[in-house]
């Protein structure tokens, strides 16, 4: 458990269960292949887990998407993230999913000042990247410089300013590293692990030319991409696999004091949808999937013993799903647009702009249908990105509008819509045939399936719509860059740590996240500026009553506008091979990978 001492005036802030400091180590473990040659960092970073393991062996994990990028600070999209963030690259924070505390990680430890605004990281003496360089204040300052960067924005920008200032960060030592604030900032640590260290003597020419955004691209040489993390690049085949092997320069060992990870090469097996996916794992190409559709969790269930395998039900995910309409403004002049017009035709963003519209879409929607059909009764309503699942920040009583298509046809009426040539399909006032096109990426089955549920249920009260599945990495190109679309349904990975203020690239609205309407220079709407104000006021105190207030109003002023039409979420149930140790999956994410360096082959483990 995490740990809060007074000691000389400063607050202390330790991750006990996990940290240990020290040096040596031992070579390998008996009947193991790999041997470890290089000495142990000074500093180590000992972890404490159920087993202890032994070198050897491979993790395969299916995924239905190729990851976009390997650039730690760029990565927006889960097909990236899920390689990126804690194995590839590292912060100087992490979260322990099974203790729910953070801990340091290329820190060591933390101090903050009794007024809350200055926070000491110390980092571990003898950190190395994949290349053998070392990590020092460095290669953090030039991290910080990096995300701070507006030019670039990238997503963790919202979290390292407050009230428009941007934290100052400096550095007295090569192993110290000091933030400051304009306020306390309640987020601190985990923020402070958000930012991804990359490496400086790599990376600042290409930063320094403008071009950090395509840095570390899918076709960078293995050989070049250096990481900070547990793990490297030995692979990347797009549309087939990406093999991560171990990082010999990692700073965790065991409580014996092995370099971890114990395993060879962990493996991201690339389906092209969810049932390859399914098949591939039922077929032995895969040691655990994610993401599996409940449609397949009988047929899990059923053959768990045949398949050496365990089902894992982890409940209602922290993951969401949702649709939205295209909000965006122009912000840059392009042939035949000025700045401040909208994106869409401006008669959709007439309807879009309408909270009244919005709300009779929501409430056109039967979810409790798509529970049974598209889930097959295994998910729940939700009504925020706080699910049923978080046990800190669910709050049943939010404000939400459900399924009452009687209401839905009157509200539309209000606005004087009517369907004049009884084609079943509504005019506006103004008589322009009220339709739009929804996209979501194709092979996500349960979203398309919701599409389609969204269609009919929209025809009913005389709104045409349109599903047109397109590839993920199309989708997150129109979400940020090119805006080419008129309604999406995608959905929210779950924060780490679970904390709403983790979610301020979505809700602010300069944030880089704010799907419907991203990254506005000045809030364009009085309740925008409203959830800014409450955004600032709950990441500003420690008070977690005041800090639940603070979340209750966002989340009703989301609602009320219905910016989002939020859809269920699934409980999550995740197969994995009973073949590996030290597997302890989560409701956080990432589920079952977060601790993939601790994860070992059992067969190779030498018997007592």
């Amino acid at each position: 458990m995490a740990s809060r001492r007074q000691i000389d005036g400063l607050v202390i802030g330790l991750g006990l269960a996990l940290i240990v400091g020290g040096c040596g180590g031992k070579a390998g473990h008996a009947g193991a292949g790999y041997v470890d040659t290089i000495p142990l960092p000074r500093d180590t970073l000992t972890v404490d887990m159920p087993d202890i393991g032994a070198y050897g062996g491979r993790f395969r994990i299916v995924t239905s998407q190729s990851p976009k990028t390997f650039n730690g600070i760029m990565a927006t999209e889960n097909s990236s993230l899920d390689i990126l963030e804690g194995r590839l690259f590292a912060g100087l924070t992490e979260y322990d999913r099974a203790t729910q505390t953070n801990y340091p990680r290329l820190a060591k430890s933390w101090e903050v000042s009794p007024d809350g605004l200055t926070w000491i990281f110390h980092l571990r003496r003898g950190a190395a990247f994949s290349d053998g360089h070392p990590i020092t204040s460095e290669d953090v300052l030039f991290s910080f410089q990096v995300a701070m960067d507006d030019s670039i924005h990238p997503p963790v920008l919202e979290f390292l300013q407050l009230d428009g200032k941007k934290f100052e960060v400096s550095a007295p030592d090569s192993y110290t590293v000091i933030i400051k604030t304009p306020r306390p900032y309640a987020l601190m640590v985990p923020v402070a692990g958000s930012v991804t260290l990359m490496p400086k003597h790599v990376l600042e020419p290409a930063y320094r030319r403008g071009q950090f955004e395509a840095a570390y691209n899918v076709s960078t040489n293995p050989d070049s991409l250096v990481c900070s993390g547990p793990w490297r690049l030995k692979q990347c085949a797009p549309g087939e696999k990406v093999v991560l092997t171990r990082n010999p320069y990692w700073l965790g060992v065991d409580r014996e004091g092995h370099r971890l990870p114990y395993l060879d090469e962990l493996v991201y097996v690339i389906a092209p949808d969810q049932e390859a996916a399914a098949l591939k794992f039922l077929n032995g190409e895969a040691d655990a999937i994610d993401n599996v559709k409940p449609e397949n969790y009988k047929t899990y269930a059923e053959n768990q013993k045949k398949g050496d395998y365990t089902l894992y039900d982890l409940g209602p995910a922290l993951t969401t799903n949702c649709f939205w309409f295209n909000l965006n403004k122009v912000r840059k002049p392009t042939a035949g647009k000025k700045i401040g017009d909208p994106v869409v035709d401006p008669i959709q963003y007439a309807w879009f702009s309408n909270p009244v519209f919005r709300r009779a879409c929501s409430m056109a929607i039967d979810r409790e249908a798509i529970i049974q059909s598209v889930f097959y009764g295994d998910a729940v309503k939700n009504w925020s990105t706080s699910t049923p699942g978080n046990k800190v920040w669910y709050d049943p009583d939010i404000k939400h509008y459900d399924y009452d298509p009687g209401e839905a046809k009157r509200l539309l009426a209000g606005l004087g819509w009517r369907d004049r040539n009884g084609d079943g399909i509504l005019e506006d006032s103004k008589g322009h045939t009220v339709r739009f096109t929804i996209k979501t990426n194709a092979e996500a089955t349960p979203r398309v399936a919701m599409c389609n549920f969204v269609r009919d249920d929209l025809a009913k009260i005389g709104i045409q719509c349109t599903p047109k599945p397109v590839e993920f990495n199309t989708l997150t190109t129109n979400i940020h860059r090119d805006f080419q679309y008129e309604a999406i349904m995608l959905g929210f990975g779950g924060a780490v740590p679970p904390d709403p203020g983790m979610g301020q690239n979505v809700w602010r609205s300069s944030g880089f996240s704010h799907q419907w309407n991203v990254e506005q220079p000045h809030p364009e709407t009085p309740e925008e500026a409203e959830i800014d104000r409450l955004m600032t006021e709950n990441v500003t105190t420690q008070d977690l009553a005041a800090r639940k207030r603070t979340w209750t109003a966002i989340r009703n002023i989301v609602n009320e506008q219905c910016w989002l039409v939020w859809l269920p979420t699934v409980k999550a149930k995740v197969p994995i091979s009973n073949r590996f140790g030290n597997l302890r999956p989560t409701v956080i994410y990432h589920r079952i990978l977060w601790n993939i360096d601790q994860v070992f082959l059992k067969s190779l483990r030498p018997r007592a």
